[in-house]
């Protein structure tokens, strides 16, 4: 499990670890070392927002690293769904990417079902979709707080801080 206090509350990430096992680790890996302490929430794509690939539009809430921090672990295997059995469901936390095997220390959350991020999925120009490594169990009023504080663009302005990630 991680927990995670920001400025808008606190919420827990129940980990995949048998499902998604290489995902999972790598973001627990990050967590034990305290990488996403001091980051933030950054992004935070709605239908009305969308700016990036507006041609298939998600709702989402993504933090931790950004792709310009400093990675503390390499980059790990792309654990598709079709692989783990996950779905990019309400809840879901899935980690950000840009080609297969190219993470970067970030996550996002699904705030609705999101089934173009799937394996197959017209949201990424590869069709691979993104890797789901757990989900929201607690703290649902903080992550619906972190989406309303969404921006006329979804690269926010004004990010919301993640003051520490715990393992519990």
């Amino acid at each position: 499990m991680l927990h995670f206090e920001t400025e808008c509350g606190a919420f827990s990430i129940r980990l995949a670890l048998e499902n998604a096992p290489i995902t999972a680790g790598y973001f627990k890996a990050l967590a034990a070392q305290g990488a996403f302490d001091g980051t933030s929430f950054f992004r935070v794509v709605a239908e009305d927002n969308a700016s990036l690939r507006s041609h298939t539009p998600i709702e989402v809430v993504q933090g931790g690293l950004r792709e310009t921090d400093p990675q503390p672990i390499p980059p790990i295997d792309h654990e598709p769904t079709t692989q783990t059995g996950l779905r990019h469901n309400k809840w879901a936390v899935s980690a950000a990417r840009f080609g297969p095997g190219e993470t970067y220390g970030s996550f996002f959350i699904c705030m609705r079902h999101e089934p173009a991020l799937d394996c197959g999925g017209a949201r990424h120009p590869d069709g691979l979709g993104f890797a789901v490594f757990g989900e929201v169990v607690a703290g649902f009023e903080t992550i619906k707080a972190v989406f309303e504080r969404r921006e006329p663009e979804e690269m926010l302005q004004d990010q919301i801080v993640i003051h520490k990630c715990r393992l519990g």
